[in-house]
């Protein structure tokens, strides 16, 4: 079995052994371009292979590869022939020298592949790609391929068989079919069911609440200064029970938010258009775990106002839509109300506005109903979730979540307006 296997290694950088006094930089020289140079046959313990060349593509290098070992061939009555032939069966594992990342490890067998059967003619079978025999942390690869033929056949159902050794990765294997199976393409995931019309345009539910779109402007602007103004007492306090970034990443994505109003960049005609841009804006301004998390909110709040149960958008389905929001921040981010988060002023304030009352006294309902969800996390001792979860009791009383104090900050700079 062993005659039958053609091998070959390349890699943009030669393998040190631990301890040695010298480090093998062979490979650290550049071409006459200045570009980096890789080496084609070398060994696994870094002996220096058959050239050096400039580096090449994924393709060019599976190319050189393949040919290598063809023109080595293998040796069959006395006589060296070419170690594969068209029509012939092939397993081909593609082994990871130390370095390489998976993606790229996967682009290479994608292409000694597509070359093996494309162009050589030849059916591969079984194809393994992993970390089988590895020298340290060489960047690069080798690959083995092993014909089907003969003897070598009784050897599959051991090659297929499953084991529990930790670097023997599974064997990709093509028994049936006009096609290998991971060679079928992943379809993409439908999207949602389009609401535009005719024209192309999305088909929104009228809004029904007077003066939208200036109230709108108004809140979002005074939100956005309330944020900028509590961002050091927000660091502050992330500062003690965090990574101390929270003041300025929400103070960064308020200012993104107010620069977009300022410009015109909000489209402020219908909320569920305005949600969809705040999530844009929170996405290209804000880091970190509550970006994302707000981010989602947003969107979710966007979506769900896309249609409604009446004639048209009225301040209760801008209340579902918002819990909607919380809903899928809990869920996306896997907190609960008393998880010590963003969502201890949320949750409630999300509830008060579906209490039925009026805009304003929901509103008004909802500030209150946040501060106290802010007052709550500075008497709990434990964080189940965020940055805090790993501090001490010690630590935490006393101290709010800077996550939802920003919550709260923003309902009580809305109230007013109202």
């Amino acid at each position: 079995v062993a005659k039958g296997v053609g091998s070959l290694g390349v890699a943009l950088e030669a393998v040190t052994i631990p301890g040695a006094e010298e480090v093998n930089d062979r490979l650290a020289k550049t071409d006459e371009k200045g570009e980096c140079m890789m080496e084609i046959g070398l060994g696994i313990h870094g002996e220096a292979g058959m050239r050096q060349c400039s580096l090449l593509s994924c393709d060019e290098i599976a190319k050189e590869m393949l040919k290598a070992i063809q023109d080595y061939g293998r040796e069959v009555d006395s006589e060296v022939v070419p170690l594969y032939k068209a029509g012939n069966e092939l397993l081909v594992l593609v082994n990871n020298l130390g370095g390489t990342s998976n993606f790229e490890m996967s682009l290479l067998a994608r292409s000694l592949v597509s070359q093996l059967e494309n162009e050589a003619g030849c059916k591969t079978t079984r194809v393994l790609v992993g970390s089988f025999m590895t020298s340290f942390d060489m960047q690069g690869a080798s690959v083995s391929i092993m014909p089907l033929t003969g003897h070598v056949k009784y050897a599959l159902p051991f090659i297929d068989m499953h084991t529990d050794a930790p670097a023997w990765a599974t064997v990709d294997a093509w028994t049936s079919g006009v096609s290998r199976p991971s060679d079928t393409e992943i379809g993409e995931v439908p999207g949602v069911e389009s609401t535009s019309d005719e024209t192309g345009e999305m088909s929104l539910p009228p809004v029904l609440i007077d003066g939208f779109a200036d109230v709108a402007r108004t809140i979002l602007a005074e939100c956005c200064k309330a944020l900028i103004a509590a961002e050091p007492e927000l660091t502050k306090y992330d500062t003690i029970v965090g990574d101390g970034d929270c003041g300025i990443t929400m103070e960064r994505g308020a200012k993104e938010v107010n620069d977009r109003l300022e410009s015109g960049k909000l489209r402020l005609d219908h909320p569920s258009l305005m949600f969809a841009d705040l999530a844009d804006a929170v996405s290209a301004s804000m880091g970190g775990t509550s970006g994302v998390l707000l981010e989602l909110m947003f969107r979710k709040a966007s979506t769900s106002l896309q249609s409604t149960l009446g004639v048209g958008i009225v301040f209760a389905d801008m209340a579902i839509a918002f819990r909607a929001g919380v809903e899928a921040v809990s869920f996306y981010g896997g907190a609960q109300e008393g998880s010590r988060t963003m969502l201890d002023a949320l949750f409630p304030a999300s509830l008060a506005l579906l209490s039925g009352v009026g805009p304003a006294a929901a509103i008004q309902e909802a500030a209150e109903a946040a501060r106290k969800g802010v007052d709550a996390t500075a008497a709990m001792d434990l964080a189940e979730a965020g940055r805090s979860n790993y501090l001490s009791k010690e630590v935490l009383m006393g101290n709010p979540d800077p996550g939802a104090l920003a919550i709260a900050v923003v309902f009580e700079a809305m109230a007013p307006v109202l």
